[in-house]
């Protein structure tokens, strides 16, 4: 029988957080969607205005632009 520290005992890695486009894309539409019903108060909206247009600047960016096939 071997006498193991827990430091010696094998521990799942543990996995990465994971953010992809589409779940950047449900942000996007969840800030428009919440700013419509009145969820930002006025004052907040500088500041919702600018990140809902840097994340939807960098989508157009990530995401190829669809072309249809000939």
């Amino acid at each position: 029988m071997e006498n193991q520290t827990p430091e010696q005992e094998t521990q799942p890695a543990p996995t990465a957080p994971e953010l992809t486009i589409v779940d950047l894309q449900n942000i996007k539409s969840i800030i428009d969607i919440s700013s419509r019903r009145g969820a930002f108060n006025a004052s907040e909206m500088e500041a919702v205005g600018a990140t809902y247009n840097k994340l939807a600047k960098f989508l157009e960016a990530v995401i190829p632009a669809q072309e249809p096939k000939a």
